[in-house]
């Protein structure tokens, strides 16, 4: 059953049963039609997307573009009789290629060109009956697709949505892990190898992203929305937030990367100002991969327990900042603007206080 919550698996399911039914409709129809069934299925195949939206999407803009393929390759062809073909199929191509640029195709927009050139090499001895075989089955394919998507488990890609937040969780957890074993180190950290950590953390955010914004196509016109909107609205601001602290995290990381406040003799406390700053960078990460408390009511809750060591981490580089006497104007700015993402990040995660404990 886990399997089955995979997108790409129910995908599989909806356009393979897509297909079969469009094949088996298109065989009833009359002759003129069902000798060409084979076009249906295609038209399913088309139409069959990770939500109903795009599904539907996908289905008239392709038909569309299809017709008007046809459409420029017959009107072009008649008005170049005199003109050598390979100088009608270029100038069709092109025309094609021109129409294609119009935003109304989106992801559909090479039908254009292709129907064109389908249209000239096996549709022009009768081009009425080419285009009601083609783009009539590929309709009823696709209508077959669209309705297959809304009937069989209509998506709503939560799943993979979760999956990203929570990949995105943990090489952010990692980012601040490694940094913060990089300072308890004595180590500077080094340019280029934390440029190549953001790179990585902002391809993982891009796959967040995208994730959170097909859960919300997914809720347009899918019936199963409004039971799962609670849970979308969750995944949605789970997203945000984690988006919100990776920019923050990637402030302050570049902060300590370019300025070094740990090394610049801001140390006023019992132990060193790096490992002051790695402990207030570990127990953001220990709060960044623990995002839920614990559902079966057993204490102590792991997550109040990160958040309260995330708040004396903080509270101890607070500390060193008000009792700090060194005239180091940068580090100390740095160092200051550092404990301000740490807390805002924590904010952004709503981890500023542990949640108190209900007596059973």
């Amino acid at each position: 059953m886990a399997r089955l919550q995979q997108p790409w698996v129910q995908r599989m399911i909806r356009a393979a049963l897509a297909a079969g039914l469009a094949w088996q409709v298109a065989l009833l129809l009359p002759p003129i039609l069902s000798d060409y069934a084979y076009y249906a299925p295609l038209g399913a195949v088309i139409a069959v997307s990770p939500t109903i939206a795009d599904s539907a999407s996908a289905a008239w803009r392709s038909v569309a573009a299809i017709l008007t393929g046809f459409g420029l390759a017959v009107g072009l062809y008649e008005l170049t009789h005199a003109v050598p073909n390979a100088l009608t199929v270029a100038a069709i191509v092109a025309l094609a290629v021109l129409v294609e640029q119009l935003r109304l195709w989106r992801e559909q927009a090479s039908w254009v060109s292709f129907a064109a050139v389908l249209m000239l090499t096996v549709g022009l001895d009768d081009p009425d009956t080419y285009v009601l075989r083609y783009a009539g089955l590929t309709l009823l394919g696709a209508a077959i697709g669209v309705l297959v998507t809304t009937v069989l488990f209509p998506p709503l890609q939560l799943t993979h949505a979760v999956e990203q937040i929570a990949r995105t969780r943990g090489i952010l957890a990692q980012h601040l892990t490694d940094i913060a074993a990089t300072l308890r180190d004595g180590r500077v950290p080094d340019t280029s190898e934390w440029t190549d950590r953001n790179r990585r953390l902002d391809r993982a955010l891009d796959r967040m992203r995208f994730a959170a914004t097909r859960v919300e196509r997914a809720r347009r016109a899918n019936p199963r929305a409004r039971r799962w909107q609670g849970r979308a609205t969750e995944i949605r601001e789970e997203a945000r937030a984690v988006d919100r602290v990776a920019v923050l995290v990637d402030d302050l990381t570049s902060l300590v990367v370019e300025f070094h406040p740990h090394r610049r003799g801001i140390d006023q406390v019992d132990a060193g100002t790096g490992w002051v700053l790695a402990d207030t960078l570990d127990s953001l990460a220990g709060v960044v991969c623990t995002p839920y408390h614990t559902t079966d009511g057993s204490t102590p809750d792991e997550r109040d327990e990160q958040i309260a060591r995330a708040g004396v981490a903080l509270h101890r580089l607070v500390t060193l900042l008000r009792e700090s006497t060194v005239d180091d104007d940068e580090g100390f700015f740095a160092l200051g603007a550092v404990a301000v993402g740490v807390r805002r990040s924590l904010a952004a995660l709503h981890a500023e206080e542990p949640r108190p404990v209900v007596p059973a």
